[in-house]
């Protein structure tokens, strides 16, 4: 009877015993604490990484229309090569050039702008687009000839001038952290405006002979 009886005391008590024990409180507190700790560390990482890709994004917006406004009249190669500048800008994070949809989703439109003196609106004299991939311009496709661009600033409508517009778009898409951002990427998207400082507009494509024309009005 004794051995029952010890047995009996000992079930008695292990209920009592376990609720003091407090062995394995701190791995089970880990455990838990753990993916919150890798998601806000990864998260951090590539919110830094976005960040910094959307300035290079301003960057480049800023240098395509800053190096077209510079010229009086440029070929469809000198705009590339504005391009595949951007693209040594965007490296290490994309590229390097020559740059692929592969290894950089790129897209960038240039255009000219003209401001009608009677609307005041600008409208496009010419426009290009380089690497329309995987990172896709809203305007892009819409930006023919003629075309009104409404979103120009109402500072820069001056009668009868023209811009130099560029728009960049970038698909940044995360190594890591898909539950902090999606795995399927996000366009990161900017523009600049320069007006052309060598003559009053910049001719595109450059005429194969012969002076260099008079702006369109």
């Amino acid at each position: 009877m004794k051995p029952m009886s010890k047995m009996w005391r000992r079930a008695r008590r292990s209920p009592f015993k376990l609720l003091r024990d407090r062995r394995g409180v701190a791995a089970i507190e880990f455990a838990m604490i753990v993916p919150i700790m890798l998601m806000l560390f990864f998260g951090t990482v590539e919110f830094s990484s976005a960040v910094a890709v959307d300035r290079k994004v301003t960057l480049i917006a800023r240098t395509l229309s800053d190096v077209t406004s510079q010229s009086i009249s440029v070929a469809t190669n000198d705009l590339s090569n504005f391009f595949t500048a951007g693209c040594a800008i965007m490296y290490p994070y994309a590229g390097p050039p020559p740059c692929t949809s592969t290894n950089n989703p790129m897209t960038a439109v240039i255009t000219e702008l003209y401001v009608d003196p009677t609307t005041l609106k600008a409208r496009v004299e010419w426009s290009t687009v380089f690497q329309q991939g995987a990172a896709t311009c809203p305007q892009s496709v819409v930006l023919t000839a003629g075309t009104v661009v409404p979103s120009v600033p109402p500072a820069l409508l001056v009668s009868g001038t023209y811009l130099i517009y560029s728009q960049v778009c970038y698909l940044y898409k995360p190594a890591v952290a898909y539950g902090v951002m999606t795995n399927l990427g996000i366009t990161l998207t900017d523009v600049a405006y320069t007006r052309p400082r060598q003559s009053q507009c910049v001719w595109y494509p450059t005429p194969t002979s012969g002076p260099i024309p008079p702006c369109p009005g």
